[in-house]
């Protein structure tokens, strides 16, 4: 008999959709992330699931769009009647009232779940984010930074964080009251009173603090308790799943553990990169001395629909390709070198990139019959994955000690993309040597 589910979640990009995928698979649940609401075929193909996830984009949408995609997705989420209905976001909280609106999603969701105080939980220590008194703290090659003063997520081209205290960053983008359940009262002795004490008072959402691994679990306890009382929509980073898995595992629920094959080397590989994070910037500059070649593609070329310039930069990957080497297609090195001031004027500029590069890896993946392929850039992934037909990823390799960039498998109608490994690697994520790990396996 087939299980109910534990949970469903919508991830407002895709390199975080898959961040949660990863966190789930990495405890033993089964889980499969789509592109859209699934058909009713779509869905039977993955019958003994724990968890289903839908794909979004709403990190670089507008409110706007959020009101016009968020409600059917939300109704779709809540039909399946899982414990647990998570909206996805980055564990860095960047986001504004203009676009990719934390707060508009949450009262949206909220109307969808009844009405009831949503939980907001967003540190993950296994990502090095940590939540204290509400304050957002990030690491950056190994030391730890008040989110505002961020060596990267203070400079965001698109959301710079100008604000660590959540609340009231969230307070700019929703009008809804939000209280804090704080570290100390989490893991204090009267913990389970003060969760129900700070749900009773019927605020719009509750912030949950999560600074260590205690916390974690401390925060899922809260989380199963605020679900029992009917708050069953919650808003935060894949660290809900994290703090869910202490809980699940402690009932017995899940296994808290898997074990996966090794992944196998692959002789080439095709990487495009709309990611302009000095975190990769270092990691094309690392794969570049380990035998990839790097390829520069001004964006401009894909925002003005310039075919010739698109041409000329595909024929030159697929000749790298055809060589036996494995290209990298990249369209900045590091927040210096991004053009986003330029094209911003441009309606609809980084989306075009996405879809440009995404269109530009089916062509390489297609004509070279590639069975691996990587896409950096979380906002780049949500439109890039889209031009090659997939419409489900299961997780084929989390990687651990590099969180939120697993390898996934892809399911298409296209035989070209049925069974693609596929790796969506936000601009922050993995180590230098993270391209050369996606191609020589281990």
């Amino acid at each position: 008999m087939t299980q109910p589910l534990l949970l469903t979640w919508y991830g407002d990009d895709l390199t975080g959709s898959t961040d949660v995928m990863e966190a789930l698979a990495l405890r033993g649940v089964d889980a499969v992330l789509f592109l859209d609401i699934p058909s009713d075929e779509q869905r039977a193909r993955f019958p003994g699931v724990r968890a289903l996830g839908i794909a979004g984009t709403s990190r670089s949408e507008t409110p706007e769009w959020m009101d016009e995609h968020l409600p059917p997705i939300f109704a779709a989420m809540a039909a399946e009647s899982a414990q647990i209905s998570h909206y996805k976001v980055c564990s860095t909280f960047d986001s504004a009232p203009h676009v990719g609106s934390i707060g508009r999603a949450l009262e949206l969701g909220r109307a969808a779940f009844g009405d009831q105080p949503v939980p907001v939980l967003v540190g993950a220590p296994q990502l090095k984010r940590f939540t204290a008194f509400g304050t957002l703290f990030a690491a950056y090659r190994g030391e730890i930074y008040r989110i505002d003063r961020h060596p990267v997520m203070s400079r965001h081209p698109v959301t710079p964080m100008d604000e660590a205290d959540l609340v009231r960053h969230l307070a700019k983008q929703t009008q809804l009251s939000i209280t804090l359940l704080d570290h100390l009262t989490l893991t204090g002795a009267d913990a389970a009173a003060a969760t129900d004490a700070a749900r009773d008072a019927g605020p719009g959402a509750i912030l949950i603090d999560v600074l260590d691994l205690p916390g974690q679990a401390a925060a899922g306890r809260a989380l199963g308790r605020l679900a029992a009382a009917g708050s069953r929509f919650v808003v935060g980073s894949s660290g809900v799943e994290y703090a869910l898995a202490h809980a699940w595992t402690a009932e017995g629920i899940i296994p808290g553990s898997a074990s996966f094959p090794p992944l196998e080397a692959v002789d080439r590989l095709a990487v495009v990169s709309g990611s302009c994070s000095p975190t990769t910037a270092r990691q094309i500059a690392y794969a570049q001395d380990h035998g990839f070649d790097a390829i520069a593609m001004d964006p401009r070329l894909l925002v003005q629909g310039d075919e010739a310039g698109y041409a000329a930069v595909r024929d030159r990957a697929a000749r790298a390709l055809e060589a036996g080497g494995s290209p990298i297609v990249y369209t900045a090195l590091g927040p210096d070198s991004d053009l986003g001031a330029e094209i911003a004027e441009a309606p609809g500029a980084r989306h075009a990139i996405g879809r440009g590069l995404g269109r530009l890896q089916a062509d390489l993946v297609r004509r070279a019959g590639l069975s691996r392929a990587v896409i950096a850039g979380g906002d780049t992934s949500s439109h890039a994955l889209r031009q090659l037909s997939v419409f489900a990823l299961t997780a084929r390799y989390p990687i651990p000690d590099s969180p939120g960039s697993p390898l996934s498998t892809a399911f298409s109608d296209d035989a070209a993309f049925d069974g693609l490994q596929i790796a969506l690697k936000g601009g922050q994520v993995g180590g230098d040597d993270y391209f050369v790990r996606i191609r020589d396996g281990g």
